[in-house]
C-alpha cells in the first residue's frame, strides 16, 4: 500500500543521491512512512522490524526488509551483516526509530519494567549505532539520525521510564556528536509531540502488562490514561507521519544538518518555555498538558 503523501515536504536541501540506509521499527507509524519516502526519493532502504510477520508485510509492499530485535545482540549483528552483504560494505545513513513508551508512576516501576524499557530505547540503539560507526569511518561520511521525543527535555508525570529513556538518549547523542567532530559523520535528534501512529495502541498494552493497577495508589490518575488510550482518537497538535520525514530528508541531505529538528507545535511551545520559565512555573505548565493529576 502506497504511503499518502499528506504533509509538504521540505525541498530546500541537495538532491538525494542512491544511498544506502537502515531503519529500525518500520512494522507502522513514522518507520514505515520514513521508508517509503525515502525509497521513492532514491534512497536503498533496508527496513526492519522486530515482528517476522511485520517484516513479511513490508516485503509485500516493496521494500528490502529483515528482522531486526534490538534486545537481542545477536540479532542486530547478524542483520547488519546480511545489509552490509547486499551494499557491499557501504551504509550512508542510520534512522534508529524503534521504540517504545511504558506509562507508569515512578513508584509503581519495576526494575524488569524500566530495564526493558532502555534495551530497546537506549541500548539497543546505541548497540547498533556502535556497530554501523567503523563503516561510516571507513567510508568517510555518514549520517546517523535519532528519534528522541519532546519527553526527550521535559518530563511529564506517569511518563517517568520513557522520558528517562529519551533524556538518555539525548545525552548520549549529544556526546557522540562531539566526539565525531571533524569525520564527516554528523548526529541529529528528531523531537516530535503527538505524531499519527500505534505507540499509543502500544502503550496501553505495556500499561496493563507491567502496572499493577490494583494496587497502586494511581488507580485513579491509571483509569484515566486508560479511558484516554482507549476512546481519545487523536490528541490536539497532532502531525502525519510525513513531518518527520520531512526532518529526516533534511538530516541527511542538508550539507551540515542540524543538532536537532522540532517537529510538532508542543515540542516548539515547551522547548521555547523550558528556556525562559524558572523550574516551578515550568513544572505548573508541564502539569497543566498531562492528562491526569498525579495521586496525593
Amino acid at each position: 500500500m502506497a504511503v499518502e503523501i499528506k504533509y509538504a515536504l521540505n525541498t530546500d536541501c541537495m538532491d538525494a543521491p542512491n544511498k544506502e540506509i537502515l531503519i529500525t521499527g518500520c512494522s507502522s507509524g513514522i518507520g514505515l512512512c520514513v521508508a517509503k519516502g525515502l525509497q521513492a526519493r532514491g534512497y536503498r532502504v533496508f527496513a526492519t522490524a522486530r515482528n517476522p510477520q511485520d517484516v513479511e508485510n513490508l516485503k509485500n509492499d516493496g521494500l528490502e526488509s529483515f528482522v531486526l530485535d534490538l534486545n537481542d545482540s545477536n540479532s542486530i549483528r547478524e542483520t547488519l551483516n546480511k545489509i552490509l552483504e547486499l551494499t557491499e560494505g557501504k551504509l550512508f545513513g542510520l534512522f534508529n526509530n524503534a521504540g517504545f513508551g511504558q506509562p507508569g508512576a515512578v513508584e509503581d516501576l519495576t526494575r524488569k519494567a524500566l530495564r526493558n524499557q532502555f534495551e530497546t530505547n537506549v541500548l539497543g540503539l546505541v548497540e547498533l549505532t556502535n556497530l554501523v560507526l567503523p563503516i561510516m569511518r571507513k567510508q568517510g561520511s555518514g549520517r546517523i539520525i535519532q528519534n528522541s521525543s519532546i519527553l526527550g527535555f521535559v518530563a511529564l508525570s506517569y511518563r517517568g521510564a520513557y522520558a528517562a529513556s529519551k533524556y538518555a538518549l539525548e545525552g548520549i547523542s549529544d556526546a557522540l556528536r562531539l566526539e565525531l567532530s571533524g569525520s564527516n559523520i554528523f548526529v541529529s535528534l528528531i523531537e516530535p509531540g503527538p505524531i499519527e501512529s500505534k505507540f499509543r495502541d502500544n502503550a496501553h498494552k505495556k500499561l496493563i502488562e507491567n502496572i499493577d493497577i490494583e494496587k497502586s495508589l494511581h488507580k485513579k490518575g491509571y483509569q484515566s490514561i486508560l479511558d484516554r488510550l482507549t476512546t481519545e482518537k487523536t490528541v490536539p497538535f497532532t502531525l502525519p507521519p510525513e513531518a518527520v520525514l520531512d526532518k529526516v530528508i533534511s538530516a541527511l541531505e542538508s550539507p551540515k544538518p542540524k543538532a536537532r529538528y522540532y517537529v510538532t507545535f508542543p515540542t516548539y511551545l515547551f522547548a521555547f518555555l523550558k528556556r525562559i520559565l524558572p523550574h516551578w512555573l515550568l513544572d505548573i505548565a508541564l502539569s497543566r498538558a498531562s492528562d491526569v493529576k498525579p495521586q496525593k
